[in-house]
């Protein structure tokens, strides 16, 4: 499943399921765009990709939250690469809140903008040009949330259902030359974990049939099959990444 010189955009790709992926799909033959806010992250990554994969590599700095950002972000990847052939929607987070109530307006638009809004921008640019080109992938990463929402996290939960809406509305509108599909992911042990305790590692570990978490490369195999000709015929899809959920 070669990615021989195609050119991929992941936001979120400075760290845990995005870094992993960049490297997956560097080390399959891509060249990449690597976006997150932090810059500092993608320049390094950048760096580890040139120097283990001898793949290009750009990094930028990216709130996907911002309409304008995400055209910047667009831009800048065509500039360099004049074309991109897979979109990963990957950026995504869910702060904390005491209840419900307490969920400010600030906190529910940042958790919209990022896990929704940002996506529908960006695939909407970079789909349609997808399309005049004559194809490509995009593949939005979800959550267990989304079908199984938890209280602590109801507003991330709504975006990422919102996610899954937008995966099927998007293949429709650019099929049939460019699928779009979704990964929904269950608990993975990326750096978010080192927050967890021993009370928390326990109970998402009793939370599926395989009785663990996922380990952040086990995103791998799935994201290369959607951003190659292995899953030519697979668009509109939602794959739960999970562990067996119960």
């Amino acid at each position: 499943m070669s990615l021989r010189n195609k050119v991929v955009v992941v936001t979120g790709g400075s760290r845990g399921l995005g870094k992993e992926m960049v490297l997956a799909f560097a080390a399959a033959g891509a060249d990449v765009v690597i976006a997150s806010r932090k810059l500092d992250s993608c320049v390094a990554l950048a760096e580890e990709v040139r120097s283990t994969h001898g793949r290009r590599a750009l990094p930028v700095a990216c709130n996907v939250s911002d309409w304008a950002q995400c055209d910047a972000l667009v831009e800048t990847a065509y500039a360099e690469f004049g074309r991109v052939d897979v979109l990963v929607n990957n950026a995504g987070l869910s702060p904390l809140y005491p209840s419900l109530d307490q969920v400010s307006e600030a906190l529910f638009d940042k958790v919209i903008g990022v896990n929704l809004k940002g996506p529908f921008r960006l695939s909407s640019l970079i789909g349609t040009r997808m399309a005049a080109d004559g194809g490509g992938s995009i593949i939005n990463i979800s959550s267990i949330e989304a079908v199984r929402p938890a209280p602590f996290a109801l507003p991330y939960a709504a975006a990422k259902a919102g996610l899954n809406t937008l995966t099927a509305g998007l293949a429709q509108s650019f099929g049939p030359t460019v699928r779009v599909n979704t990964i929904q992911c269950g608990a993975f042990a990326t750096d978010i974990s080192k927050a967890w305790t021993d009370e928390m590692r326990t109970h998402l570990d009793t939370l599926n049939a395989q009785q663990r978490v996922g380990q952040p490369h086990e995103i791998v195999g799935a994201a290369i099959f959607f951003a190659t000709d292995a899953a030519a015929f697979c668009t509109g899809a939602t794959l739960a990444l999970d562990g067996g959920w119960r």
